[in-house]
């Protein structure tokens, strides 16, 4: 009696890790602005939607906005700049940018579907424009890159082979530790591809890429200091990031393919 019990839930178990794999296949489409294929099971719209629910939480957690209009009009400016000039502006995210009051969390970050924040704490630091704008490219890219959505769809893969995992042989949490680890993994890879895309944005909008290396020496300071280095949990080491920057723009100063 208790062998057949087991074999049902076995069954069932693999039944729902089979349904997980055969979600996950038939959600694969290749994103148009960075040539790799993704997991995504949702719209444009849906992502969009996320953003905007979740940003005012998102500002309460950072101290709110910022009070300072000439500062925040200056973010405005940069990051409109950045997506007016590029294939951004022809999608369906609708961009919006916020300075946050956090002057303690040296942070940047981009919700799914345009919703893009950066900390005062990180905005005290930058030099100038350019490297504002390096930063908010960044984030641009990490909207057009679609990695909140492929994180959600890769978890919500992984949650459903934990359910069939527990239900077929008590293995949930085993594999919970391997989609963590995934989406780490993933998570440092984003932070490539988006600087890719951020230096492509601040060469089409007339800022000077070379500043991105900047904002990058700016995060290995904020690495050794007391004040909280948000940035450190998920992000490729600062030094690693800047040799691939460098190659981001040997890339797109040399090549006749940077329409968008």
């Amino acid at each position: 009696m208790r062998s057949s019990k087991f074999k049902i839930r076995l069954i069932i178990g693999l039944a729902i890790v089979a349904f997980a794999f055969i979600k996950r296949c038939s959600s694969k489409e290749t994103n148009p602005y960075t040539g790799r294929e993704q997991t995504i099971n949702m719209s444009s719209e849906q992502e969009i939607a996320i953003g905007l629910q979740s940003a005012p939480q998102i500002a309460q957690q950072y101290g709110g906005l910022h009070p300072n209009t000439q500062y925040q009009a200056l973010v405005d400016q940069v990051g409109n700049k950045l997506v007016n000039n590029s294939v951004a502006k022809d999608t369906p995210y609708k961009y919006e940018f916020h300075l946050l009051a956090d002057e303690t969390t040296i942070n940047a970050f981009a919700l799914p579907g345009g919703q893009i924040f950066i900390t005062q704490a990180l905005f005290s630091k930058l030099e100038n424009e350019d490297q504002l704008a390096g930063v908010l490219g960044h984030e641009i890219g990490h909207v057009l890159g679609r990695h909140s959505a492929e994180r959600l769809a890769e978890s919500d893969f992984w949650q459903t082979v934990s359910t069939g995992a527990s239900v077929g042989a008590d293995m949930g949490e085993f594999v919970n530790g391997i989609g963590q680890q995934t989406l780490l993994k993933n998570g440092r890879g984003d932070e490539l591809e988006s600087d890719d895309l951020g230096v492509l944005f601040m060469i089409r909008a007339g800022y000077d890429p070379e500043q991105m290396i900047g904002v990058m020496k700016i995060l290995k300071a904020a690495a050794g200091s007391n004040t909280v280095p948000e940035f450190q949990s998920t992000h490729p080491d600062p030094e690693n990031r800047i040799e691939k920057i460098r190659e981001s723009i040997r890339k797109y100063k040399t090549s006749e393919n940077t329409t968008f």
